[in-house]
């Protein structure tokens, strides 16, 4: 099992080499995290042996699953599914560094008010829904800058990046217009100069368009599939989540 993770990882880092280097690009300026929605702890614990250390999940529930396996193994987690404000106590109690979805003030200010409570602080990013699909979670992209100047008064709240699940399509021109639109925002705030706002991350691209993101500037790309094998269900199936809360 290492052996076909590591095998895994070798083809997906190729990638990200290849794509870097067509896009004049450094190898050094994209991180591989992995997304280990529905994997296994022991199976993630492989992929960490192999030298891997930036992984994510989706549910607050299977963070908590698999936290006691984990947490002797160096790495460092991200959340990246949609956020209930009533999680939040949870998600603060295992060792996240970085919540990438953040889409409305209210859970921004929810969160800020627990990490005050608890004498913390949290890098976060700002996800967008570039694609415009009900089905899809993020601020809208002409939200997006007004969200990020309300989120920039919140003193426990680091704001470091960008995220977007970009339009799950085999037409890589109309998945590439919703890696461009973040790109796009993300030069727009920049240029702004907000105060307590950095913004060099952007988290984007996946396992069948990693490529396309990490031409469009990507600084994160997300990959599960790839790296531990296909899923019971598609990944529109995961990230499809607003259809199955409503």
């Amino acid at each position: 099992m290492k052996d076909t993770i590591q095998h895994n990882i070798n083809i997906i880092n190729e990638r990200i080499e290849a794509a870097c280097l067509r896009s004049g690009r450094q190898r050094s300026e994209v991180q591989l995290l992995l997304a280990t929605k529905t994997v296994p702890a022991d199976r993630i614990k492989l992929a960490l042996e192999c030298g891997e250390l930036l992984i994510a999940e989706n549910k607050v529930q299977e963070i908590k699953e698999k936290y006691e396996v984990l947490k002797s193994t160096q790495h460092t987690k991200h959340f990246i599914g949609h956020l209930q404000s009533n999680k939040i106590k949870d998600i603060l109690k295992y060792d996240v560094a970085c919540i990438q979805s953040i889409d409305r003030f209210e859970l921004a200010e929810k969160l800020n008010q627990r990490l005050l409570f608890e004498g913390k602080t949290m890098d976060v990013f700002v996800q967008a829904n570039t694609s415009y699909e009900e089905s899809k979670f993020g601020a809208r992209p002409e939200d997006l800058i007004p969200l990020i100047e309300q989120i920039a008064g919140l003193e426990a709240l680091r704001i470091k990046g960008l995220m977007t699940i970009g339009l799950f399509s085999a037409e890589a021109e109309k998945v590439r217009k919703c890696f461009r639109l973040l790109k796009g925002l993300q030069e727009q705030a920049k240029a702004l100069n907000i105060p307590q706002v950095q913004l060099d991350e952007l988290s984007m691209g996946m396992s069948n368009d990693l490529e396309i993101a990490i031409e469009e500037g990507a600084t994160i790309i997300r990959v599960g599939t790839a790296i531990f094998g296909e899923r019971i269900y598609p990944d529109s199936y995961y990230w499809n989540e607003a259809k199955k809360i409503k």
